[in-house]
């Protein structure tokens, strides 16, 4: 029979091998996300609070790729990636884009290699049209927002009036299009910066962007308080999918 000491340490042993399972199950196989933009309205939503499978997508080294079920980020697929400007951040948005691709716009229609893309997933929140963002990529010296390193993409990689994606990088755009922020601004995504993608919605929050990303005492106890009338309970386990993107290149 184990005597008080026995037991005590066994019970440590054993809870302490569960918590180590649980943080390598937290931070290499899965992570949560909060949606903090609404950037990609209305597919997820701000205060979306996402779990990401880390396991979904192949990595570049050539061998671990065949010992578990990865598979390549592929176009319609929403990812979470580490933004390029500053890997700090974690951003969600759509894949457009794969390494060969040619792309452009035309009054907020998509082409993808020389044909328009069905978009059912995307809202348009402005009817007036802005040159570059509706036009990508004409004219990208009349918008203020475009970072330098998509000016080095425009430089580098545009052909015929199309950027055209490299090896190793994707394009990728939010849902809510008149509305985001993504690689017309910034420019491409690394193939290492991305993270995962989202598996499903675990909880949902109505509070706005400024909350989420300036946070504070405040906010808790408004969540606190305000818990049950402010969570949107329809969108509570929602499975977040892609949409297959249909192109004639491979």
């Amino acid at each position: 029979m184990k005597n008080f000491g026995e037991s005590v340490r066994d019970f440590i042993n054993e809870w302490t091998i569960n918590i180590l399972i649980l943080l390598f199950g937290t931070t290499t196989l899965v992570q949560a996300f909060i949606v903090p933009t609404p950037s990609m309205d209305t597919t997820v939503r701000v205060g979306d609070h996402l779990l990401v499978d880390k396991l979904a997508y192949s990595p570049s080294d050539p061998i671990s790729k065949h010992l578990l079920p990865y598979t390549e980020p592929k176009r319609g697929d929403i990812i979470v990636f580490r933004y390029p400007v500053d890997i700090q951040q974690n951003y969600v948005k759509r894949l457009i884009g794969m390494p060969g691709d040619r792309i452009h716009l035309e009054n907020k229609t998509v082409f993808l290699n020389g044909k328009p893309l069905v978009e059912p997933y995307v809202q348009h929140v402005f009817t007036n049209l802005l040159e570059y963002r509706d036009n990508f990529p004409k004219d990208p010296q009349s918008d203020p927002n475009v970072y330098d390193r998509a000016r080095l993409m425009l430089e580098g990689h545009m052909v015929n009036g199309e950027v055209v994606v490299p090896a190793g990088n994707y394009f990728a755009m939010g849902d809510n299009r008149d509305n985001s922020l993504d690689s017309r601004y910034w420019g491409f995504v690394p193939r290492e910066n991305i993270i995962g993608k989202p598996l499903l919605i675990f909880w949902s929050y109505d509070a706005p962007t400024e909350d989420w990303t300036e946070g504070g005492p405040s906010h808790y106890v408004e969540v606190l308080t305000h818990f049950f009338s402010k969570t949107r309970w329809n969108r509570e386990l929602k499975l977040v999918r892609g949409y297959p993107i249909v192109s004639n290149l491979p």
